[in-house]
């Protein structure tokens, strides 16, 4: 009963949490003028691979579940992981702003 209540504050926690955060970063992308419907994914990605790593590191310990298996991720593992959704939530941006300047009215500026 305990792992079927677990299941349901993970599904919770990524749901409810992961739709609240994915909301706001599309809202600061559309603010910037990001192309969200190309592009909008890498933050959505971003902000889940975040989810993960607290849940590691913090929220599993606060749950129902008490079998084996219990650890924190690896410090470097981490790292990595929270270095990488950072630079996911960077890029659209980016690349938003790099697709802009080579394109000129709906067609590829050719450099001759």
């Amino acid at each position: 009963m305990r792992v079927i209540l677990e299941l349901i504050r993970i599904i919770l926690i990524f749901g409810i949490a992961g739709s609240f955060l994915s909301m706001m970063v599309h809202g600061i992308y559309n603010s910037m003028e990001v192309n969200t419907e190309q592009y909008g994914w890498l933050g959505s990605v971003a902000i889940l691979i975040l989810l993960f790593v607290s849940y590691r590191n913090k929220l599993q310990f606060n749950g129902w579940y008490v079998g084996k298996g219990k650890e924190k991720l690896p410090n470097t593992a981490s790292n990595t992981l929270i270095i990488c959704s950072l630079l996911l939530l960077c890029a659209p941006p980016i690349l938003s702003m790099l697709t802009n300047d080579f394109t000129l009215n709906g067609t590829i500026n050719h450099f001759k």
